[in-house]
């Protein structure tokens, strides 16, 4: 491979990496100003523990020799040390390190529903764990040679031409983890005093930060695999990943005015990441106008999908499942609809549509289940969520005896 290319790879690597800082920054900004360092902590934790888990087995499991298989064998280059002495060591490093940070960033992800209210330690325990049973497995599923990447083969044939179209973790990582958010929040159960308007976000400026730093690495995220693919569809990709997310910003923002009569930052900035979320699955696989449709109608159903925890009584702290569980599901259900050549209103059948709604809906029950499984024995055992007095006087001191700013008369 040309060094460019490999040069655009570590780019890419990188800029997804600067992701994840760029979700601490932006769920650090919508919680209490004496949460905001656990709110980041979670993040980084999972920055630091996915990275080495990733290293140690989790890449051997991302890949499959066949789609009956659930998982790779983690054991079968421990540590990288056969990829690493390999011919093409410098294209497949770069590959599996790019891997790594997406299997980091969805992690990260799920922490947004339990702001305010967990321990450390539980939240590190349960991010391995859901790592190395959820997101790994279903990396190999979508992209790793699985079930999900063969399910238009399986049930159409060769030549039907279909497949389950998640060009960078529609379902592998935000109905992923939009589900597993989900149950956690159920798990730990409702804040002190959950209710419309329980708390106002401590730093606007922050959040805002952490929208464009998101914005910013996405086109590692959606563009990034590209350098595996001489660049071919690039542009297609760098265009819709603009267009989808200025449109969903626009979606929100009015859906917010006519709702509460004003349009916010915040909701420009939880707007904008709806529109990425979206795009993620259908960023090469839609043409410029379908990608500015499904950003306003991302930023406004998503808008309106953030209310429902109040009407359903569920404790979603930060919004995990409306943004990313029904962000997701949109872009990777519209893909059946409006998939360039195969989509159900451009010249293709109804095939699309169910490929895209089977991987999307067995994601989401498969990683619920597990996730909840998981924190509900956590929970039991060791606990999960810090006692009331802890969460009244704020989880920085408590559990890790830091604050966020330190004011002085």
């Amino acid at each position: 491979m040309d060094t460019g290319s490999i040069a655009w790879g570590v780019t890419a690597t990188a800029l997804v990496l600067f992701m994840t800082p760029g979700v601490a920054f932006f769920y650090g900004g919508l919680v209490k100003a004496k949460s905001v360092v656990s709110m980041m902590m979670m993040s980084f934790g999972a920055l630091g523990l996915i990275s080495v888990l990733w290293i140690l087995y989790g890449f051997n499991m991302s890949a499959v020799g066949s789609p009956l298989e659930f998982a790779g064998n983690p054991f079968s280059d421990f540590g990288m040390t056969a990829l690493a002495s390999g011919e093409t060591a410098n294209t497949d490093l770069v590959g599996a390190t790019y891997g790594a940070t997406f299997a980091i960033i969805t992690i990260a992800l799920i922490s947004g529903a339990i702001a305010d209210r967990a321990k450390f330690g539980s939240w590190m325990i349960f991010a391995g764990l859901f790592a190395t049973i959820a997101y790994f497995p279903i990396a190999a599923w979508v992209w790793g040679g699985g079930w999900i990447m063969n399910l238009g083969t399986t049930l159409f044939g060769e030549d039907a031409g279909i497949g389950v179209i998640d060009y960078a973790g529609g379902t592998a990582v935000h109905i992923n983890a939009g589900a597993a958010a989900l149950a956690l929040a159920l798990v730990l159960g409702k804040r002190i005093g959950f209710q419309k308007g329980i708390t106002k976000p401590h730093n606007v400026p922050l959040t805002l930060l952490g929208a464009a730093i998101l914005w910013f690495g996405w086109f590692g995220f959606n563009a990034g695999a590209e350098w595996l693919n001489e660049l071919a569809n690039v542009g297609l990709i760098v265009v819709n990943t603009v267009g989808a997310t200025a449109a969903a910003i626009i979606g929100w923002i009015v859906v917010e005015k006519f709702k509460d009569g004003k349009a916010t930052s915040v909701g420009a900035a939880s707007g904008a990441v709806a529109g990425l979320v979206a795009i993620t699955p259908a960023c090469a696989n839609l043409t410029p106008g379908w990608a500015l449709l499904l950003g306003i109608v991302a930023g406004a159903v998503c808008a309106i999908a953030v209310e429902l925890k109040f009407k359903l009584g569920f404790d979603d702290s930060l919004d995990v499942v409306g943004i990313h569980l029904v962000g997701g599901l949109i872009g990777t259900l519209y893909l059946g609809f409006f998939a360039t050549e195969t989509g159900l209103f451009v010249g293709g059948g109804i095939e699309q549509l169910a490929v895209q709604a089977i991987a999307a809906f067995a994601v989401l029950v498969y990683s619920f289940i597990v996730a909840f499984v998981i924190g509900f024995a956590i929970e039991k055992t060791i606990g999960f969520r810090v006692k009331n007095e802890d969460e009244i006087a704020g989880v920085d001191t408590s559990v890790h005896g830091e604050e966020g700013y330190a004011l002085v008369d």
